[in-house]
């Protein structure tokens, strides 16, 4: 029914506008009543952004996993990429709504109210992290700002194309930046002359488990591998 309500939204957005649209035309498009509405999204604008939740709750869920070892600002920074990725599920809805908080000013300010909470939710993960220092709440604030920056122009970057670019490159690129400006770790690893192995890293994990802990999986096996 979520999934209804939010195919006929934008539907009517993008036939009549997103002004000219009412909760009641969605409603009775979906075939749903007007209760059914108000159960999944508070108000109009929510059925824009109805996977926001879900991505603030797996970045969450991201930074607290961390064993308090990793370097903080490549862990922010591969905590953001989650969000680009949950765009990137869905390439043609994602390009829909950028072209369409384009047009409405309302919208914009909505999504700058979710890209805060974002912001928010990385600068208190680092605050926690460079507690110890005196720059501490500045340093988070600053870098939180940068990684969702720097996300926001791979983001842009890749919609601006349609949905077309590869926005892995995009996202690795701005990561990049933001882990080579401001991390204090080096952030290649492997021994200056050693040789890059092929050896086949295995894991095991649940189908039902995110795609982000597989990849920390993986990540943690060739960080080991490379320490031996």
């Amino acid at each position: 029914m979520r999934e209804a309500l939010v195919a006929a939204a934008f539907e009517l957005f993008l036939e009549r506008g997103f002004e000219q649209t009412t909760i009641d035309d969605i409603v009775s498009l979906a075939g749903v009543g007007r209760r059914s509405f108000f159960r999944y999204f508070p108000a109009k604008e929510d059925v824009v952004f109805p996977d926001h939740e879900r991505g603030l709750a797996e970045m969450t869920e991201f930074l607290d996993s961390g064993t308090g070892e990793e370097d903080p600002v490549k862990h922010a920074s591969d905590a953001a990429r989650l969000v680009l990725r949950m765009y990137a599920e869905q390439p043609s809805f994602s390009v829909q709504r950028y072209r369409l908080t384009r047009k409405v000013p309302g919208l914009r300010a909505y999504e700058l109210s979710v890209v805060w909470r974002y912001e928010h939710t990385l600068a208190a993960y680092l605050r926690g992290r460079f507690a110890d220092r005196p720059d501490g709440p500045l340093r988070a604030d600053v870098i939180a700002a940068a990684v969702v920056a720097a996300h926001n122009h791979a983001l842009r970057t890749w919609l601006r194309s349609g949905g077309e670019s590869d926005w892995v490159a995009e996202v690795d690129a701005a990561m990049a930046f933001v882990t080579s400006t401001w991390s204090d770790r080096p952030t290649d690893t492997t021994p200056e002359g050693a040789d890059a192995t092929d050896d086949v890293v295995v894991l095991v994990a649940s189908r039902r488990a995110p795609l982000w802990r597989m990849v920390q999986g993986i990540e943690t096996a060739i960080g080991d591998t490379r320490r031996i």
